[in-house]
């Protein structure tokens, strides 16, 4: 894989970042017989795609139709309409219907150039499976597992998210992996993932999953291709001619550089999850913080900022892909969370939130959510709540000691608790509920209330308030041996413990807005010509909601390819979208 030629002064696509959409687009620019070029302003490429689980969601997939899954273009459809209930200028039937429809199709393109897939190992449901069109199988697709060492040079250029940097496991194993104290199939899951790290060990491969799955061979596929990618190459404005986007400017070894596009621009930068400022502004003075994130650390906004100077219309810009995280209510981080060269790696509490004997309340003791549901909708709820009541961020998580011995807690194993977790008060302990409550400055009254309610919902296995453990995709995160419901265990054996959660997130879901052929708009509905924007620049389709696992990154994918399309005036468009 030899080094890229030169930066040209003209393509016929330039696509902004690295990330899955845009090597989507890179390569199906090719195919229709244009050059395109991808500029990365990191110095290692892969966007958010890289640094996720690595997933896409796609609807009515050849993969679902080779397991007998029965799918359709009406049964997601119906999906769609009854879980995005948000209405916003990014969310329309033809954008919709141009998901929908392309999705399927993007991904036959790309398994055709070789990208390998599958279905997850284990049924991943919808994140709502049980409304109408919900597929309880679920419609997520997963990466094969891929050896970094095929990349040759290009090895150390793939952006990796550090803590699964060096654990070979897809995210459909991991639920099963962590009921390893529980479970004889975690129990095996524990010695497939070692018997994954000694056959690397011998043999020199270096297996990754996930992101790091996607975009190695998003990566090796583009590079056979002969797409151009170009690292540490920031986009600092866009060229307007006549009121059409027609080029950038580029820096390049400290050198500004005008490179025009014939056909178009497509913007796929990532959100601004790291840009303080932002954030504090669209928030309307809810607590945020660009500390809470494990986004890309180029998540920084300026290029979304540069197309809103443009007259590019935004919405849902408050909105993340939320996914709670933890730290001392004095801003200091537990063991574990820090790295050793410094970094800070948020946890997320998807997976343990799930487990029974555990709830998390508001500072008045009242639970928020379902806490094995879906994570977008957790945020979203922690913050409606300190919207009414000033008094949810933060929130707390609330567990007996049979959680703590049986299931894993951010960085740490079951039955292994850091003592610095205790002694910097990190992690509270106490032998009583309202002991617990005074360390934690929660109402006692309304925790004691609340936990006796909740307790009562374990033992009918009802979930009377939040419908906990009433989904299979509950279900699938919790654990088989608690009955009569997996996600449901009461908060009954002393030692009680308490930690302190805040809405972390993995990408902001809020940008500019843009219509079914990816094209940015105004305030107005009219078209910014020769600009494309998708991913998590864009006002998400699927509005405040996630429909299911790799949601985001499927639209983003999807959304490249039909920019690509296009942009090239290609006629194969209309029948994709038919």
């Amino acid at each position: 894989m030899s080094e890229m030629p030169a930066l040209q002064s003209e393509y016929d696509l330039i696509v902004i970042g690295s990330g899955g959409g845009s090597m989507a687009a890179a390569l199906t620019a090719k195919t229709l017989g244009k050059r395109a070029v991808i500029l990365e302003k990191m110095d290692k490429v892969g966007g958010s795609t890289s640094f996720s689980g690595g997933v896409w969601w796609i609807p009515n997939s050849s993969l679902l139709r080779k397991a007998g899954i029965e799918d359709s273009y009406e049964k997601s459809r119906q999906y769609f309409d009854s879980v995005v209930t948000y209405r916003g200028p990014g969310v329309t039937p033809a954008r919709r219907d141009a998901f929908l429809k392309g999705a399927p199709r993007m991904l036959d393109f790309l398994i055709g150039l070789g990208l390998k897939v599958r279905r997850p190992h284990f049924d991943w449901p919808d994140y709502y499976d049980e409304v109408q069109g919900g597929l309880p199988e679920g419609r997520s697709i997963m990466p094969a597992k891929f050896n970094l060492k095929e990349l040759g040079a290009w090895k150390d250029r793939l952006a990796l998210y550090g803590p699964l940097t060096h654990m070979p496991m897809g995210s459909d194993e991991f639920p099963v992996l962590f009921l390893l104290k529980r479970t004889m199939a975690g129990k095996l899951m524990a010695a497939k993932f070692v018997a994954t790290m000694l056959r690397d060990k011998i043999t020199g491969r270096q297996t990754v999953s996930n992101g790091a799955a996607i975009q190695g061979r998003m990566l090796q596929i583009a590079l056979r291709e002969g797409v151009e990618l170009h690292r540490s190459t920031p986009v600092r404005r866009f060229i307007v001619e006549k009121d059409r986007v027609v080029g950038v400017v580029a820096e390049q070894n400290g050198r500004e550089i005008e490179v025009r596009a014939r056909d178009g621009v497509i913007a796929n930068v990532g959100g601004f999850s790291r840009n303080k400022e932002m954030r504090e502004r669209v928030m309307g003075g809810l607590p945020t913080s660009n500390e809470w994130t494990n986004a890309n650390p180029g998540d920084t906004g300026e290029v979304i900022q540069a197309m809103m100077d443009m007259g590019a219309a935004t919405d849902c810009l408050d909105a993340a892909w939320w996914v709670v995280t933890s730290r001392n209510t004095d801003g200091s981080w537990p063991e574990g969370a820090v790295w050793t060269d410094g970094t800070v790696v948020p946890f997320m509490h998807h997976l343990d939130l799930s487990q029974p004997f555990s709830i998390m309340v508001d500072q008045d003791g009242r639970r928020i959510a379902d806490e094995a549901g879906a994570y977008m909708e957790i945020g979203e709820r922690i913050y409606q709540r300190q919207r009414e009541t000033g008094r949810a961020v933060p929130a707390w998580v609330i567990f007996d000691k049979r959680h703590r011995e049986r299931y894993n807690w951010g960085a740490s194993q079951p039955g292994v608790t850091p003592k610095s977790w205790l002694e910097s008060g990190y992690m509270k302990k106490a032998d009583t509920l309202a002991a617990l409550a005074a360390a934690c400055g929660i109402d006692a009254a309304g925790l004691e209330a609340e936990v006796a309610r909740y307790n009562r919902f374990c033992k009918t296995g009802v979930d009377e308030d939040y419908g906990r453990g009433s989904r299979a995709f509950d279900n699938a995160h919790g654990d088989p041996t608690v009955k009569p419901n997996p996600n449901l265990g009461p908060i009954e054996q002393g030692p009680f413990y308490a930690v302190a959660i805040y809405p972390g997130d993995v990408g902001t879901a809020g940008g500019v807005v843009a219509d079914e052929y990816a094209r940015v708009l105004r305030e107005d509905g009219s078209v910014i010509p020769g600009l494309y924007a998708v991913g998590n620049s864009t006002a998400s389709v699927f509005g405040r909601c996630y429909p299911g696992a790799g949601a985001s990154i499927g639209a983003s994918f999807t959304f490249g390819y039909i920019a690509a399309h296009h942009s090239a005036g290609s006629n194969e468009l209309s029948r994709i979208l038919s």
